[in-house]
């Protein structure tokens, strides 16, 4: 004869977390011989929620009754209630990934954003937070209301609502379709200039040949999409002419990574990640650089050098809009990744191109031209953020950190 279908009993145990919670939890369970149908534990500044849904052929009165007298002999509290059959139509599964950043993020950012995706028929299935440093983060996993279709919402009509509400609450949202393709992502390519480092070197080599400020408004009208780049590049380039071959090693000198830049290469060089920079800037200024973070492939400009001196000129063909589009796809395809799994992160026009065809296009403190079509625009100005919209969260970087005795937090 077949067994006849047990009773689905959901048991939520509250109170402070300690050793020994779970096991008489569960050796109370054993002693009424259920099923075990799901189980799932939160803690939260050391308060413990732990819920099991189990299946029960006897009694569900005699089970409860069992399961207080266990729970009140180490003083947690208990609730039991009987839930009705699955329906599988009604199960849900989470599509997308929602990561909230912010410094802070305030009840009224949270409910706003909670608000808009009730507005667009999501569901909260889940919520951890990822990061407490340099900004909170908070990750949640949504899923359409079943109710109202499994796709009721057009494709980026989910980010596009988030975004808006966001910009108005003073946070950061990336939104991410759920499963293995947000998991498989295994390379990543950063724009060097305002990126990767504070500032633009071509400004810092125009300094010295005292045409920063001219230099300066051209490089603002490029990133912003209103000139041709390599045409911007040839008129900057230009004013470098006459200076000795050796401010390329003063100004390598004195570039600053962008805080948390060190953090996020060596997190994803852990992880296996390939990691590269495909710049607009200079190979000769960049290069120590690159190998100093064991960066696996760099694209950049060469500048010409005749008689110890620069020529004003570049030479080659110039990484531009589309040649940094060419330079990903040529590092994914020598790292056998398809475009899917790789990663861009940029903050300018001419990254439009590299962000576009990456699986993960991300907009790092970004004109508004990049933010328009990237897949998630960040707004703080630590590098390690990208981390956090991957998935990995601040404890396990500082664990990993801690073990290679390289944990340090900067003071903000």
């Amino acid at each position: 004869m077949p067994t006849p279908a047990g009773t689905s009993v959901l048991v939520t145990v509250t109170g402070p977390d300690r050793p020994g919670v779970s096991s008489v939890l569960f050796a109370a369970l054993i002693r009424h011989g259920v099923d075990l149908l799901d189980v799932e534990q939160v803690v939260i500044r050391g308060r413990l929620t732990l819920g099991a849904l189990v299946s029960t052929q006897h009694d569900p009165e005699a089970l409860q009754e069992a399961v207080e007298q266990a729970m009140a002999s180490i003083h947690m509290h208990v609730e039991t209630s009987v839930q009705p059959a699955e329906d599988p139509a009604e199960r849900r599964h989470p599509t997308h990934v929602v990561v909230i950043t912010g410094q802070p993020i305030t009840a009224r950012a949270f409910g706003a954003i909670a608000q808009a995706l009730a507005d667009v028929g999501a569901n909260i299935d889940a919520i951890r937070r990822v990061a407490d440093y340099p900004v909170t983060g908070l990750e949640l996993l949504v899923s359409p209301d079943p109710g109202r279709g499994s796709e009721h919402y057009p494709p980026g009509t989910l980010r596009k609502r988030l975004v808006d509400v966001a910009r108005t609450a003073g946070v950061d949202v990336a939104v991410e379709r759920a499963g293995l393709a947000r998991r498989s992502k295994r390379l990543i390519v950063f724009d060097v200039d305002s990126t990767l480092i504070q500032g633009e070197v071509i400004e810092m080599l125009a300094a010295r040949a005292g045409a920063e400020a001219e230099v300066r408004a051209v490089t603002e009208a490029a990133m912003r999409g209103e000139l041709d780049f390599a045409e911007s590049l040839r008129r900057r380039v230009a004013v470098l002419a006459g200076l000795p071959e050796s401010v390329l090693a003063d100004v390598a000198g004195e570039l600053e990574l962008t805080p948390g830049a060190r953090t996020t290469i060596r997190t994803l060089k852990r992880l296996g990640f390939r990691c590269g920079v495909v710049s607009g800037g200079f190979t000769r200024v960049i290069e120590g650089l690159v190998d100093e973070l064991g960066m696996d492939f760099v694209a950049a400009n060469e500048l010409e050098v005749v008689d110890g001196r620069l020529t004003g000129r570049v030479l080659g063909e110039i990484v531009d809009r589309p040649g940094k589009a060419t330079a990903l796809q040529r590092f994914a395809d020598e790292s056998g990744v398809p475009l899917e799994q790789c990663v861009a992160v940029g903050d300018g026009a001419n990254d439009i191109d590299m962000l576009s065809i990456a699986g993960l296009g991300i907009a790092f403190n970004a004109k508004p031209a990049l933010r328009a079509v990237a897949d998630t625009a960040l707004s703080h100005p630590y590098l390690d953020v990208v981390l956090f919209v991957l998935g990995i969260t601040r404890d396990e970087v500082e664990r990993a950190d801690a073990a290679e005795g390289v944990l340090r937090r900067v003071p903000l």
